[in-house]
């Protein structure tokens, strides 16, 4: 018996044959999952809501008990204190702006440095390569205080002790290692048979790389900066053992600083702390794009 093709295709709308109980089963998990990340994002964030709250807080509330999480008065004079001292500029707002010059400094030299020396180890056939890279990396075995009386002793000799020039030198060299073996991993991701391409074309080796491969790199770059400068930006060991003048420090020890004695100005604190995170979490911000896309290259190898 035929069944003509009207009678053979339901025209209705699609009915959703899932079991109720597996559809509630997936709605539940979903809003269990929201929750509980909801949770973590509090407890994790709590901390620095505190800090921007305390910062805004006049002096009375700050030290109130119980602890005032709402019913305060707003003040801006903490960050004033921060920039603006009883006769002219601040010393933490010298510390903030050689922690922008060291930083910035050091990460445009590690990246300048990094970059040509992991697309070298990268494209070219180097002996002992493993080897070259292991030591390389080995450099960031250790940590800053197990070295830093060496480095001391040897700064001492050649003049660099409380010097930005000295800063932006050992920032510079713990953070080449890293640029480099961050970075190759991103050349890697790049076929070479571009740069063969542009060399047939009568491009040079290093035209081939400055025209065609670097382009590519900028994300893994952008990635590779963005760490670079929290390495340099948060140091602290070489900052409080070598500088000791408000002139060269840089904002981790200027900050410390303030806690001691016997009494503790919370707000100034918790004011230094928002300021000293904004820089970094600004140039984040503006290049987050090739943030993202540097994270993820090489999630979908060729």
């Amino acid at each position: 018996m035929a069944v003509s093709v009207d009678e053979a295709v339901p025209t209705g709308p699609v009915r959703d044959h899932t079991p109720p109980a597996r559809r509630f089963g997936g709605r539940g998990r979903s809003v269990l999952e929201i929750a509980l990340l909801t949770v973590l994002a509090v407890v994790m964030l709590f901390p620095v809501l505190w800090m921007i709250e305390t910062s805004i807080k006049e002096n009375r509330d700050v030290y109130a008990i119980p602890a005032k999480f709402f019913d305060f008065t707003v003040t801006l004079d903490h960050f004033k204190d921060v920039f603006i001292a009883s006769g002219g500029r601040s010393a933490l707002s010298v510390s903030f702006l050689n922690s922008v010059v060291v930083a910035g400094v050091s990460t445009v030299l590690a990246t300048v440095l990094g970059v040509p020396a992991a697309w070298a180890y990268s494209r070219f056939a180097v002996k002992a390569k493993k080897d070259q890279l292991f030591f390389i990396l080995s450099t960031r075995f250790m940590p800053p205080v197990v070295v830093v009386i060496p480095i001391f002793l040897m700064y001492r000799q050649v003049g660099l002790i409380d010097t930005k020039l000295g800063l932006i030198l050992i920032y510079t060299a713990f953070n080449v290692p890293f640029t480099i073996w961050m970075m190759k991993g991103f050349v890697d991701e790049v076929p070479a048979e571009y740069e063969d391409a542009a060399m047939l074309d009568g491009y040079t080796r290093l035209q081939a790389f400055w025209r065609f491969t670097l382009p590519l790199l900028v994300p893994g770059i952008a990635a590779t900066a963005v760490f670079a400068l929290i390495f340099s930006w948060n140091e602290f060991v070489f900052a409080i053992f070598l500088t000791s003048s408000d002139d060269v420090r840089t904002a981790p020890p200027a900050i410390a600083g303030l806690i001691g004695g016997t009494t503790v100005d919370w707000g100034l604190v918790a004011a230094a702390s928002v300021v000293f995170a904004l820089p970094v979490l600004a140039f984040a911000y503006l290049v987050r794009k090739h943030l993202i896309a540097g994270v993820t290259l090489g999630a979908v190898r060729r």
